[in-house]
């Protein structure tokens, strides 16, 4: 079953994972500005981001950026925060026509479905012919070094699993694997942070980060998976 999102319950969570990445990032570029320079790269011209949130890929672009990106989700109160053009849909059902888009985008949000594939088939009607798909998930060991206090929880799409789901759809893909320390977390309050911006509850975060030495350095593993119509 898929993580059951809650944007539009609990906004400020999804918006202090964001900043906690944002803050204690070590020597790398997010993986909005990777995914940005990609789609630059590719040449695209009409982008759609499926969970685009509050727009972090779009403000990963240059201004005013040389495509246009359509953000789509189907949290109210995430993508009020978003930037035009932009369209509250269901990642299973896009109210697009056929080969729309020169490029989708789906950055860690396929982990929320029961069902994938059928957002990935919902992805490759709306591409144009050598569309690009970019998506992105996270592995069942992700940040280890947490483990003594937090787990991820294996969900229908990690990345462990993405290539293959995303091959039985668009046949050939490529694969770029990230395992590397790329958060180093200074002290307490930024651990527990950590920890709430991955669901566990506030005041077992707050008991679970003094459990653990800091600095904390914290190793992020996941993969970005490309293929194209």
């Amino acid at each position: 079953m898929g993580v059951q999102p809650d944007y539009d319950s609990d906004s400020e969570r999804f918006r202090l994972a964001g900043r906690v990445t944002r803050k204690y990032l070590i020597g790398a570029r997010s993986l909005h500005d990777h995914v940005a320079s990609k789609l630059l790269n590719a040449g695209a011209s009409l982008v759609l981001d499926i969970g685009c949130g509050e727009g972090a890929l779009s403000a990963a672009l240059p201004h005013p950026p040389p495509l246009e990106l359509v953000g789509l989700d189907a949290s109210a109160a995430l993508l009020a925060a978003h930037p035009d053009p932009r369209v509250r849909a269901d990642a299973l059902r896009l109210p697009f026509r056929d080969g729309t888009f020169d490029a989708a985008v789906a950055l860690n949000m396929l982990l929320h479905l029961d069902d994938p594939a059928r957002a990935l088939r919902e992805a490759r009607r709306v591409l144009a012919p050598g569309g690009l798909l970019l998506v992105s998930a996270i592995r069942r060991d992700d940040s280890p070094e947490l483990s003594p206090v937090w787990r991820p929880e294996p969900t229908p799409f990690d990345a462990e699993d993405a290539p293959d789901r995303v091959g039985e759809v668009f046949g050939e893909v490529e694969v770029e694997r990230w395992d590397a320390p790329l958060i180093t977390l200074p002290d307490r309050a930024a651990i527990r942070d950590y920890l709430i911006a991955r669901r566990m509850p506030r005041p077992q975060a707050a008991e679970a980060a003094t459990r653990l030495r800091t600095p904390l350095p914290v190793t992020k593993r996941g993969s970005l998976v490309l293929a194209r119509r």
